[in-house]
């Protein structure tokens, strides 16, 4: 962004105090959709940088609005870029009381000390809205000292709290919490959203988070220049449905590809239907379901649409294994799986012998995790779907490293060993090694239950065998995977969603696929 914001200015020639204006007033009138009252007093905190500037140009229009407005001065004042330098000489032409950050301590001291710690009280009662403008996306260091305690202050504060671009304190690019947080319940970001506001546990600072349009937009990528790029990460919308693959009139179940599931143990054979239904239900044209000899009955009673084809639990068939893959378009390998004999067979036969796109998931991974250098052999195009605990396995290292690294660690893995890395959480991280990695924005937390994983597997699977590219089907299909868990959540609440009510919802997805061709 700040990168952006340069190219905006310099070949654009956009001044920066014209899109400081902007910024500004989006915020103000978002604070105004928002409930913002008539008359209110409002505190704004601003720093030393253009963030500052941004609270600084809020103040002069609320206070023109006729509200009753004061400005925190944050910072060493002689380090303030030229823009924040002239706004607060602005506020101060109209007359807007400015207190510094010195000032305001000392009166939450004395506040807490004549209200024998019930800590501002009185300020409570000042400010109807408190906002913060003290540190931009740029911030990296960790906050301490004054201004740690500026934010723990405002924050104590029971009035309604507003974010100018990011909260001050979160990693605007991992969502990493630098010591103490602003923690708004509206944050007003110009022009993109970051990354950080929508990781964890940057998000949880946020509140509500809306987007402003400030007079930076693609063109000022200039990717078609040299020294432009297009930003790394991304993140689906509605709209983008319209990427799954079309239906077309004169079709038969062999146009929409065939899909073959290995999955399934002994007295496992949940995953193995759950893939494959998934599959099914994101428009594949045929599953074969390749699982053992003892979940033939479940299998053909619960999925009698599936091609089903068993082997001996205690020793699965080399020949067979290859022959149902030569069949596929996509191959699933691992939900239900087990890590037995058996299992470490299979996925050593899959990696290979195929010669079409292969989704890793759930066993499979734990397998792979006791010998990671077979994913350094050449290989076919590979997606990986690993959740928290799989991945640190996979990369040796503990949960807690893997929650505080999400995108570095997913990263690193598909460029280490070439292949599509789903690393599955809150906010799951699709990383195509060199290329763009996705953030996931859809799903909710009752998506945390069993079997949520297969279906996802399925959805992917089922998006390649229509002739989707891995590259783009791994993330298409956890977003659409995200949009049942949506669905769903509405119609049984999040409580009681299950993998059965993500199967039941994924038709409403794809419905609103078609609504988009007619």
């Amino acid at each position: 962004m700040k990168q952006y914001d340069e190219n905006t200015i310099k070949v654009f020639g956009i001044p920066s105090l014209v899109l400081i204006e902007r910024a500004a007033l989006a915020a103000v009138e978002e604070m105004e959709c928002d409930g913002l009252q008539d008359k209110s007093r409002i505190l704004i905190a601003c720093g030393t940088g253009n963030n500052g500037a941004d609270g600084l140009v809020m103040a002069r229009l609320l206070y023109l609005k006729g509200h009753t407005v004061q400005i925190l001065t944050v910072g060493n004042r002689t380090k303030a870029t030229l823009e924040n330098k002239k706004e607060l000489e602005i506020a101060k032409n109209y007359g807007i009381p400015v207190i510094t950050a010195e000032g305001f301590l000392q009166r939450f001291d004395r506040e807490k000390t004549d209200k024998k710690d019930q800590i501002g009280t009185d300020l409570s009662e000042e400010y109807y809205v408190v906002v913060d403008a003290v540190f931009g996306v740029g911030l990296s260091r960790r906050i301490e000292g004054v201004y740690g305690q500026i934010l723990e202050c405002l924050n104590a504060l029971p009035g309604k709290k507003v974010a100018v671009d990011i909260p001050s304190g979160i990693d605007a690019d991992d969502g990493s919490l630098l010591g103490v947080a602003f923690r708004a319940d509206l944050t007003v970001t110009f022009s993109y959203e970051k990354v950080g506001m929508r990781l964890f546990p940057g998000q949880s600072y946020c509140g509500k988070i809306v987007c402003r349009s400030v007079g930076i937009d693609d063109r000022s990528f200039l990717a078609h220049t040299e020294r432009g790029h297009e930003p790394l990460m991304a993140a689906f919308t509605p709209e983008d449905l319209s990427m799954i693959p079309g239906r077309l009139p004169h079709t038969n179940k062999g146009s929409y590809g065939k899909v073959l599931v290995i999955a399934g143990s002994v007295n496992m054979a949940g995953a193995a239907i759950f893939s494959a239904r998934a599959a099914y239900l994101s428009g594949c044209g045929l599953v074969r379901v390749f699982t053992p000899e003892e979940n033939r009955t479940i299998i053909q009673s619960t999925l009698p649409e599936a091609v089903l084809t068993t082997y001996n639990s205690k020793k699965p068939d080399p020949e067979a294994v290859i022959a149902a893959m030569q069949w596929a378009d996509v191959i699933v390998c691992g939900p239900g799986l087990g890590t037995g004999d058996a299992a470490h067979k299979l996925v050593h036969e899959v990696l290979k012998n195929a010669a079409v796109p292969v989704i890793m998931d759930a066993d499979a991974l734990n397998v792979i995790s006791e010998e990671t250098d077979i994913l350094r052999k050449p290989h076919t195009d590979l997606i990986v779907t690993p959740h928290l605990g799989e991945m640190a396995r996979l990369q040796g290292v503990t949960v807690s490293y893997i929650q505080d690294h999400l995108v570095e660690s997913a990263e690193e893995f598909a460029r280490t060993y070439n292949l599509i890395c789903v690393l599955k959480d809150a906010r799951t991280i699709t990383a195509v090694p060199y290329k763009r990695t996705y953030v996931n924005l859809s799903g909710n937390n009752g998506m945390a239950t069993g079997g949520s994983g297969d279906v996802l597997t399925g959805v992917i699977a089922g998006l390649i065998a229509q002739g989707t590219k891995p590259e783009l089907a791994a993330p298409l299909g956890v977003y659409v995977h995200g949009l049942a868990g949506d669905e769903a959540a509405e119609t049984y609440g999040r409580y009681s969603l299950m993998a059965q009510t993500l199967l039941e919802a994924l038709p409403k997805i794809f419905l609103k696929k078609e609504g988009m061709e007619s």
